[in-house]
């Protein structure tokens, strides 16, 4: 990856385009990034745009609904969401005066994003659905196949779902899924600091060109692009699918689960003192390894920075920009918030010795295979 974004940048770093051979690889380099992209997620070139992130890219997509949500419109958007997938329509609501309903759940510590409790918001002037695959805070997987069915039975409502913390743990098939807007940073794929966004070839037409006047419509690009994809960083993409083609993805959820059973099944044997959010099971048919926690008499800050006293394992604490579902739904602190442990394919687990270490060994592959250690003096 690294040697495509510095071969870009020393070979081609003109504008796309151009006739000359310089500037026909430049745009032959971009337009692979671009299939890569399409390929990877089971769509057609002219259906993915890049950007410099989901929250971009998203702001992006309101603008170009604009005139689809008209006053009399109603806008669904979950709780359960980071922030990228719910401020873009809030704002679009408050400027189309249109209604705006959110989509939340009454379980304060697993909370759903269930169907039922969908339709039963859903009227015949519903026209947009807002939804995330897999929460960055609880890491429940939701299914999106289910709900796009559930969204389209009211004609002409689309279903918009942000994709960032699912897209690392699980292939990606957005044709088999039916959804209609579907996003995620390719950073969290391990690759570099950009991002995609599909539209579905019927979705586009409802969408409004944000390009040039004299700019064709028929591709996502043109419609919503504003030369905003990092070249370089572009021509790196097709790198990082031939690496994920490589992905088992079926042993990697297999070994992830095995992974985050370690931490889960630690913070089950202490009920009284550790809170999950999320699904309270390692199952990988039900979550992906973004494991959140709190713990009695204890901030989430100070939880952090005691293990970070004594180890150099990399875990975060506070709302990671899903403040309403920390805050609205599961009733914490917005700015402490939880205790996050993200873990991914290349992390492996191993019981630490009890006299010493309380959780879990993990051995980061790209770091030399290091051990790192969640420590007894965490809490």
């Amino acid at each position: 990856m690294t040697f495509s974004v510095s071969n870009y940048l020393l070979s081609n770093n003109v504008q796309l385009g151009a006739s000359y051979p310089v500037g026909q690889a430049s745009t032959k380099i971009f337009a692979e990034g671009c299939e890569a992209v399409a390929k990877y997620i089971g769509a057609s070139p002219e259906e993915v745009v890049l950007g410099p992130s989901t929250t971009q890219l998203f702001r992006n997509l309101s603008l170009s609904l604009f005139e689809y949500i008209t006053p009399d419109s109603e806008i669904i958007v979950s709780k359960l969401d980071h922030e990228a997938n719910i401020a873009s329509w809030v704002q679009l609501a408050e400027w189309r005066k249109c209604t705006l309903k959110w989509w939340d759940s009454p379980d304060k510590t697993n909370p759903h994003l269930d169907c039922d409790r969908l339709r039963s918001l859903m009227t015949p002037k519903t026209r947009l659905v807002a939804c995330t695959h897999t929460s960055n805070i609880l890491g429940t997987i939701n299914d999106v196949k289910a709900i796009a069915k559930t969204v389209h039975e009211v004609p002409g409502a689309l279903l918009c779902v942000d994709a960032v913390a699912y897209a690392p743990h699980r292939a990606i098939d957005v044709k088999d899924w039916g959804v209609d807007f579907y996003s995620f940073s390719w950073y969290k794929v391990y690759g570099p600091h950009i991002a995609s966004l599909y539209a579905s070839k019927s979705a586009q037409k409802h969408m409004h060109t944000l390009g040039h006047f004299f700019k064709p419509t028929d591709t996502l690009e043109n419609l919503l692009g504003l030369a905003a994809a990092n070249y370089e960083l572009t021509a790196s993409v097709p790198e990082v699918c031939k690496y994920l083609q490589g992905v088992p993805w079926k042993e990697i959820s297999k070994h992830e689960e095995k992974c985050q059973a370690i931490l889960i099944d630690y913070l089950l044997s202490k009920p009284e003192g550790y809170q999950i959010y999320g699904e309270p099971t390692a199952d990988r048919s039900k979550r992906v390894p973004v494991i959140s926690f709190t713990v009695q008499g204890r901030s989430s800050r100070e939880v952090v920075e005691a293990i970070e006293a004594k180890s150099n394992f990399g875990c975060r604490w506070g709302a990671f920009y899903s403040n309403r579902l920390v805050e609205e739904v599961c009733g914490l602190d917005p700015v402490d918030g939880i205790v996050r442990v993200s873990l991914v394919h290349y992390n492996t687990g191993k019981l630490s010795n009890p006299a010493r270490y309380s959780i879990v060994s993990c051995t980061d592959t790209q770091n030399r295979g290091r051990d790192t250690w969640i420590c007894r003096g965490a809490g």
